[in-house]
């Protein structure tokens, strides 16, 4: 069995939101998801597992919450070759860069060998009951993306 991991942070409980969603989803698939908040967690773990989500909410002009910073230092020297990620944060349109913790977790993953398998996905704020059905559609289509190389 496969085995998935997800790492994330959230302040004002929004990025908690689309996560919960998002492994909602990912249960519904009959799939076991480790949930951690990014401070109970150990970036090593992330060698142990098959899939990777990974969680944060852009903080000031465009960066990494603080409280994720100690864990993104962490991924360098990582070998996540071989391992499927995504990557999911809520974002505020009122600053320039939307969503760029993102972007950033994206990049960071890919640089040390992971697939990044979905776009990134990008919440305004608080998901909406529809934006809700998105994250949970977003955790199935990981599910789907980490089995489909049992296919092959």
């Amino acid at each position: 069995m496969k085995k998935l991991i997800m790492v994330y942070t959230s302040m004002t409980g929004n990025t908690e939101e689309i996560a919960n969603a998002i492994a909602e989803g990912i249960q519904e698939e009959g799939i076991d998801l480790e949930v951690k908040e990014v401070l109970d967690a150990d970036a090593k773990e992330l060698e142990e597992c098959d899939g990777i989500l990974l969680g944060a909410y852009t903080w000031g002009d465009g960066e990494l919450p603080d409280d994720f910073l100690d864990f993104y230092d962490d991924m360098d020297g990582l070998d996540l070759s071989g391992k499927k990620a995504a990557v999911f944060g809520s974002c505020d349109s009122n600053y320039e860069k939307y969503g760029a913790a993102v972007d950033i977790l994206i990049d960071k993953l890919k640089e040390i060998g992971a697939d990044v398998i979905l776009e990134g996905l990008k919440i305004e704020l608080a998901p909406t009951n529809e934006e809700r059905e998105k994250c949970k559609n977003f955790g199935k289509q990981f599910v789907q993306g980490v089995l489909k190389t049992e296919e092959v």
